[in-house]
């Protein structure tokens, strides 16, 4: 599969949006506006194509191999994923709270990926907030650490909540907001394969918070 949808589907993607360039570099002269931005609209849905196939290939790995449990700082861990947001949009000036120490026992590598997802999707989701916020940080719940992530972005109507984790299903337009529709699927598959599990609160206009819990002995990773 992962082979297929790395050759068989990347080969005329990578066709169709370098004869597209290709058409504008040697006929702009004579193309008018209209035919340009029908060209563009080709270039555009190529590479979101292209982005989407990354994001079911990542999808798929993640359901295959061995987790390499080590202990891992997930508080370093969300520093570095709010640092690279932050380079990667300096114009943006969001206000960022992670609690230090929150250590676990689980893959570092699929740890990553879960976080870089979620921050992304607070990061996304707070784009039009003025003083953006987001939050980082764990609680005890009934004995068990729960983590959250919190944000203080446009949030979702909780009545389509069952939604969220399914691959390809999205919330919020994509005119509004950029995405596969895959990001959260991986969330929720990698902390499936920590033996934890993930949920979320939300209303519209007053952000969202995701939990989520991981089976990650032994000892807390303390």
């Amino acid at each position: 599969f992962s082979y297929s949808v790395s050759h068989d589907l990347r080969t005329p993607l990578r066709a169709i949006d370098g004869f597209s360039q290709a058409l504008v570099d040697d006929y702009g002269n004579i193309l008018d506006e209209r035919a340009k931005s029908h060209l563009q609209r080709v270039r555009n849905a190529a590479q979101r194509m292209g982005w989407l196939i990354d994001d079911l290939l990542q999808l798929s790995r993640i359901s295959r191999g061995k987790l390499k449990r080590e202990r891992v700082n997930m508080s370093a861990m969300a520093k570095d994923a709010v640092k690279l947001l932050q380079e990667t949009q300096p114009e943006r000036l969001v206000d960022s709270k992670i609690a230090p120490g929150l250590k676990v026992y689980a893959d570092k590598g699929l740890l990553r990926a879960m976080l870089d997802n979620l921050f992304d999707n607070a990061w996304k989701f707070t784009a039009t907030q003025e003083h953006a916020h987001v939050e980082f940080g764990a609680l005890k719940q009934d004995g068990q650490r729960v983590f959250y992530i919190r944000d203080n972005g446009v949030g979702f109507d909780m009545r389509h909540a069952d939604q969220l984790f399914g691959a390809f299903q999205r919330l919020h337009r994509q005119a509004e907001f950029d995405g596969t529709g895959i990001g959260l699927a991986t969330v929720q598959r990698i902390i499936h394969r920590h033996g934890g599990d993930i949920w979320a609160e939300s209303a519209p206009g007053e952000g969202a918070t995701f939990y989520f819990t991981l089976h990650d002995s032994p000892s807390d990773a303390k």
